[in-house]
């Protein structure tokens, strides 16, 4: 059928253009010639010298979130959800507050305040007589541990206030009727419940991690994805570079196979029954100290992971507001909403072209462009920025007088693409979850009525996928917006977004000026955070 072959043929165009950069990744390997041999050579050298440095690095850092996101996102998680304390109900849709926060603004916020001329320095050392550094350096190794674990535990909040609140309640009340003390309760119920959704969650995390260049690159730690950009704009090798970003690729691929793993097994965890019993389990109501305890494990992250920062930002902004550069500011926020909306608008066509021919043919081509195009939000834009110029490279070599490397690097062809390839896979979530709403039956109805193909998408599905475009639509908005790596890189001359001057000015110490475009940054992002909050709020229909 004419449809059918134009389908597929649509399918395969898109998964070309979404994983064309990760291909390019994994050509570096192939033999070039004399490009690969000084990339071999260069490769050699860093093992011997600095890839120890970035593995090592990277794996201190990671030990230190995933134990951070964990301890912090599983204890308010079972705080909220198993027990009764004054503000419960509000810190459950406080605790989503960091999701707001990118994490290289957190960075930027408690530099400018404890640095070692740092407000809080300066004040203690004039107070007490003190002499030196008063504070352990925050740019560091540990600092950066510190940032990404209040910037990134609700991951690990979300999914196990998911898993505990199916049937943790109830079973923890079992126990409590058999004898069982309250600790033994957690440490034999409530964790055993909660182990799939921690792991999944603390994956989730460590890509972020790894992904990260901001918090990385500001604090001067030799991570992978520094290394990635100083083997391609300091040693200038765009292979060696590639090779190092294959990688990373494959550590965020092993992570996110282990958060699938974690994800079926959560499935399996809260099964049929799962919640039957919830719905009559109430919260386990505290007393004395212990509610007291329980209010202040909440209050801490929310502190630390949005209330200071934001605090630290508005101290610049308000000592002295007539110095804030409003007019570039215009101009910055006029640039990220343009792309911004521009991403959202093509990537929410794709996702419900997708969408769509999921629905419609659930065949092995559409399955697998549809698990391809998914996978793109766990390749770290290092490895997109890579993936996208390493072939400009190649065509510059073969065709000089070609202008697709101009195209690429000189418009707003290239950075749109890097955001589809990373975020396209989020609209796409969203777009599915959408019509798993749509029963069966409506698409059977309308074929009887005589409507198929685009009459079916237009008349029946787009009606009822309103809101789960509009939320794709926002998601991808607010993504785009934050994204740092691949806009730094391969944004057009004169086209600062909020992000890369956030960056730009922190990197320069002009943290005061850096306060203005990262609160605006702070602003677009609790946009999504109110509708998840808004989202888990609702009841089970």
């Amino acid at each position: 059928m004419p449809f059918r072959r134009l389908q597929t043929l649509f399918l395969l165009l898109v998964a070309l253009l979404l994983t064309l950069p990760v291909l390019a990744v994994l050509a570096s390997w192939l033999p070039w010639g004399a490009d690969n041999t000084q990339a071999a050579q260069i490769l050699r050298e860093m093992s011997r010298t600095v890839l120890p440095d970035y593995a090592w690095t990277s794996l201190r850092l990671c030990l230190m979130v995933a134990v951070g996101v964990a301890v912090v996102g599983t204890a308010t998680a079972a705080a909220v959800t198993l027990f009764e304390f004054p503000g419960r109900k509000a810190f459950e849709w406080l605790l989503l507050l960091p999701l707001a926060m990118p994490a290289y603004v957190v960075a930027y916020a408690y530099t400018d305040f404890l640095q070692f001329s740092g407000p809080l320095q300066t004040g203690l050392r004039a107070a007490f007589g003190l002499e030196g550094r008063v504070f352990p350096e925050v740019r560091s190794v540990g600092g950066a541990a510190w940032v990404f674990t209040f910037s990134l535990y609700p991951y690990v909040y979300l999914l196990a206030r998911t898993a505990l609140g199916e049937r943790a309640a109830h079973l923890m009340e079992a126990a409590r009727l058999l004898g069982a003390p309250l600790s033994r309760r957690i440490r034999r119920v409530a964790l055993p419940l909660a182990r799939p959704a921690v792991a999944a969650g603390v994956a989730l995390a460590l890509m972020e991690t790894l992904a990260d260049f901001g918090v990385s690159s500001y604090f001067g730690i030799q991570t992978f994805t520094t290394g990635i950009y100083k083997a391609w704009l300091s040693m200038d090798n765009r292979i060696a570079a590639a090779q190092l970003a294959t990688l990373l690729l494959a550590v965020v691929m092993l992570l996110l196979r282990l958060e699938h793993h974690a994800q079926r097994r959560m499935r399996f965890a809260g099964g049929r029954g799962a919640r039957a019993g919830s719905a009559e389990a109430q919260p386990a109501a505290l007393h004395g100290a212990r509610r007291w305890l329980a209010w202040g494990l909440c209050a801490l992250p929310v502190l630390m992971g949005f209330v200071l920062p934001v605090l630290f930002m508005l101290r610049p902004l308000a000592a002295d507001w007539s110095v804030l550069p409003w007019d570039r500011f215009v101009q910055w926020a006029g640039n990220s909403i343009r792309l911004g909306a521009l991403s959202a608008v093509l990537a929410v066509a794709l996702a419900v072209a997708l969408a769509f021919a999921l629905r419609r043919t659930p065949d092995l081509v559409t399955r697998g462009v549809v698990h391809l195009v998914s996978l793109g939000y766990a390749v770290p834009g290092a490895v997109i920025v890579v993936g996208l110029l390493l072939p400009v490279g190649w065509l510059q070599a073969a065709a000089p007088n070609s202008n697709a490397g101009a195209l690429v690097t000189a418009t707003v062809v290239g950075i749109v693409w890097a955001y589809l390839v990373r975020f396209c896979a989020v609209a796409l979530q969203s777009m599915q979850s959408g019509y798993a709403r749509i029963p069966a039956s409506f698409d059977d109805s309308a074929r009887m009525l005589g409507t198929g193909g685009f009459g079916l998408l237009a008349r029946v599905h787009w009606p009822l996928l309103r809101r789960s475009t509009a939320a794709a639509a926002l998601l991808v908005f607010v993504d785009v917006m934050k994204e740092l790596p691949a806009t730094m890189v391969l944004r057009p001359f004169n086209t600062d977004t909020l992000a890369v001057v956030a960056y730009q000015l922190a990197r320069d110490e002009r943290l005061g000026e850096a306060a203005l475009p990262s609160l605006a940054l702070v602003l677009v992002g609790l946009l999504p955070v109110m509708l998840l909050s808004r989202t888990l709020r609702s009841p089970a229909r």
